[in-house]
């Protein structure tokens, strides 16, 4: 593995439970949309990339013949399989797996999810370009994950998500998703971005982040400037410590050819 993946295994080792309980992953407009653009059939196999606390495979779940839930932490699953049990899944296999590196044939799933997660990933494009080998063809490929903008103020939001969590490689911008789909060859359906807003306190505990960094953060945002404040719509109180922001995510929705 990279240094880049035994971060994540470090850091989310010890938050699967965190992730499973989320109210912030658990819910989000972009779960709907995933589950109507999808078009889950009775007979699909859906894989779940880096499936975190399980709510897509939750949510598309109960629709397919077979959920694979698959995680680079083993601690993820061991959260997110027994929690998905709970809500009445039962065609469910686990895998620990690479995203970039799936142990899984060509052409042997239907649908492929991926949400909130490959700003971790130290390589997307063979991120994507496994998703797309395994898909069978016209199999469907859903990707959410933050989306920044150009320039200084991306690079601010990248920066900032590094101090909070270690494991962080990059959040791309839209365009560069983009590329990266029709370059692996798939063909794009649906570009859809949704706002979320961030409670610093939740933001910070659910990543365990210690006191001393969390003062980092909110001298980074304080200071950073009116474009990222108003990119992000900050939100502050009295004494100037920041009280909660807003990011994009964004939804990829192709398909293969076939």
């Amino acid at each position: 593995m990279t240094d880049a993946q035994d971060k994540v295994r470090a850091q989310y080792g010890k938050v699967g439970d965190a992730y499973v309980r989320s109210k912030w992953h658990a819910g989000g407009d972009d779960l709907a949309r995933m589950l109507l653009l999808a078009a889950p059939q009775a007979t699909d196999v859906l894989l779940d990339i880096a499936t975190g606390g399980g709510h897509v495979a939750r949510v598309i779940g109960p629709h397919v013949g077979k959920v694979i839930v698959s995680d680079l932490t083993p601690q993820m699953l061991d959260h997110a399989v027994p929690y998905l049990q709970q809500q009445g899944l039962v065609n469910i296999e686990r895998l620990v797996a690479d995203a970039q590196d799936l142990p899984l044939d060509g052409a042997s799933v239907d649908i492929v999810t991926c949400r909130i997660a490959p700003h971790h990933f130290p390589d997307p494009d063979r991120f994507v370009a496994e998703a797309a080998r395994v898909l069978r063809p016209g199999g469907r490929f859903l990707l959410v994950d933050s989306t920044v903008p150009d320039g200084e103020v991306g690079a601010f939001f990248n920066a900032y998500e590094e101090v909070r969590d270690p494991s962080h490689v990059r959040s791309l911008a839209e365009a560069e998703w983009v590329a990266l789909l029709q370059k692996n060859g798939l063909e794009i359906d649906a570009i859809e971005s949704f706002r979320k807003r961030h409670e610093f306190d939740d933001w910070t505990t659910r990543m365990q982040v210690p006191a001393g960094y969390c003062e980092v953060l909110r001298r980074m945002m304080r200071d950073a400037g009116d474009a990222v404040h108003e990119a992000f719509e900050v939100v502050f109180d009295d004494t100037g410590a920041v009280l909660s922001w807003v990011d994009t995510k964004t939804l990829f929705v192709a398909h293969t050819a076939g």
